[in-house]
C-alpha cells in the first residue's frame, strides 16, 4: 500500500487493524514494536533507524553527533521524585548517552492546553532548568502551542537534542555478540509504580519515588575508563524484560537472564504483588542495561557503584549464543527456584501514560 505521503510501504497492517491500533494509546510493547518495524522504517528508509536504537548517530564532516527526539504526555504531570518537565530533559539526554554520546543541546516545545495554570508552566519551566543543569546540557530552542480546553490534558512536551560522539565504536544491539555480559545499574520498577500510586491515589507504608535521574555520568565514566562497551539501552516503556526483548531480536542472540540478580525495592515488590504487575516489565527513567565483554565487568561495575546513589548497580546476565539466521532472538530467565522460562515482549500496555 502506499500512503498519503507518498512512500511506499510493505506493511502487514490492514486498514481494519488501525482504528485498534490508535485506540491502544500509549504503546510501549508488542502493538508499538508493530507500528515501528511495519509503518515508520519502511516509510522513513534510513540506514540509521535500520540501527533500531534510541537515537541517530551522523555524521556531518568531521564532527560526529547524535540525535534524538521524544514527546512527554505523563499523567499526572507531577509526581513523586520528579515531574514532566525533568521528565522531558532526563530522557532526552539519556537517549543521547545511550548512543554513547555527550549531550549538548536541546529543543522543547510545549503543547498547552486552554486554561493550564501558569504557576504549574512556572514550576514545569524551572524543573527543566534544574535538570538541563545536573546534566550538563543547554535547551537552546523552543516552540509553544495553545489548543483548545479539553483537547490537551493539561500540558504535552516533546523535546529533541543533540550530542557530541565519546566512542568510536558503534554502541548499537547489532554490537552485541556471544559472551557478553548484562549489566544493570540499579533497581527496577520504580518510577511505573510511583506514576501508577500517584495517579490513583494510592497509599502504601513507604512512598515510592521515581528513579527518574540523568544517565550521562555513568556512562561517560564507563567510557573515559575504556571500559568496551557494546550495547547500552534506558530501561523505559515495557522495562527490562522488553527491552532486552528488542535488543536480543535486533541483534539476533540469545540472552540469559538470572531473576534472582535482578534488584527490586522491597515496597516496589510488595506494590507490584499487590497489584498483579511484574517488576521486570514495570517502566523506569534513571536505569540502564550495558552490554560488554566478561574481561570488563568488573571494572564496568566499580565504576556504576561509584555514581550510585540510590541503589548497588549488578550483573544480571549473559549472552549465550546466535540463534540461527531467519530465527527471532530469544531471552530466558531462570527464576529463584532454578526453572527455566521465555521472556517475551510487553504485549499489552500495563501503565498507559508513563513517560
Amino acid at each position: 500500500m502506499t500512503s498519503s505521503d507518498g512512500f511506499s510501504l510493505n506493511c502487514p497492517l490492514q486498514k481494519s487493524d488501525y482504528p485498534y491500533v490508535l485506540l491502544a494509546h500509549g504503546g510501549g510493547g508488542r502493538l508499538m514494536h508493530r507500528l515501528i518495524e511495519d509503518i515508520f522504517i519502511p516509510a522513513f528508509g534510513s540506514q540509521e533507524l535500520e540501527l533500531r536504537h534510541d537515537g541517530a548517530r551522523i555524521d556531518i564532516g568531521a564532527a560526529n553527533i547524535v540525535m534524538t527526539t521524544d514527546s512527554y504526555v505523563v499523567y499526572p504531570l507531577f509526581f513523586p521524585g520528579g515531574d514532566i518537565g525533568s521528565l522531558a530533559v532526563n530522557g532526552t539526554v539519556n537517549d543521547l548517552a545511550m548512543c554513547g554520546a555527550r549531550p549538548v543541546a536541546l529543543s522543547a516545545a510545549f503543547i498547552i492546553e486552554e486554561g493550564f495554570p501558569v504557576e504549574s508552566l512556572i514550576r514545569v519551566a524551572q524543573s527543566m532548568r534544574a535538570a538541563a543543569d545536573a546534566a550538563g546540557v543547554r535547551i537552546v530552542t523552543g516552540d509553544t502551542k495553545v489548543v483548545d480546553k479539553g483537547k490537551g490534558h493539561g500540558l504535552f512536551i516533546t523535546t529533541a537534542g543533540i550530542g557530541e560522539v565519546k566512542s568510536f565504536r558503534l554502541i548499537a544491539p547489532s554490537s552485541v555478540m556471544p559472551g557478553d555480559v548484562v549489566l544493570i545499574n540499579g533497581d527496577v520498577g520504580r518510577h511505573g509504580m510511583a506514576i501508577m500510586a500517584a495517579r490513583e491515589g494510592l497509599e502504601f507504608e513507604t512512598t515510592i519515588e521515581s528513579d527518574c535521574a540523568p544517565l550521562v555520568e555513568p556512562v561517560l565514566k564507563l567510557l573515559n575508563a575504556g571500559i568496551d562497551i557494546h550495547c547500552l539501552r534506558d530501561l523505559t516503556r515495557g522495562g527490562l524484560a522488553t527491552t532486552l526483548v528488542e535488543i536480543a531480536d535486533a541483534a539476533g542472540v540469545h540472552i540469559s537472564i538470572e531473576e534472582k540478580a535482578i534488584p527490586v525495592r522491597e515496597e516496589v515488590r510488595g506494590a507490584c504483588e499487590i497489584l498483579g504487575f511484574d517488576p521486570s516489565y514495570v517502566a523506569n527513567e534513571g536505569r540502564f542495561i550495558a552490554f560488554l565483554p566478561a574481561r570488563d565487568a568488573d571494572r564496568a561495575l566499580t565504576i556504576l557503584k561509584e555514581c550510585a546513589t540510590d541503589f548497588a548497580p549488578a550483573l544480571i546476565g549473559r549472552v549465550a549464543e546466535r540463534v540461527p539466521e531467519g530465527h527471532p532472538g530469544l531471552v530466558t530467565m531462570t527464576s529463584v527456584i532454578g526453572s527455566e522460562r521465555i521472556v517475551d515482549m510487553l504485549s499489552g500496555e500495563q501503565l498507559p501514560r508513563i513517560c
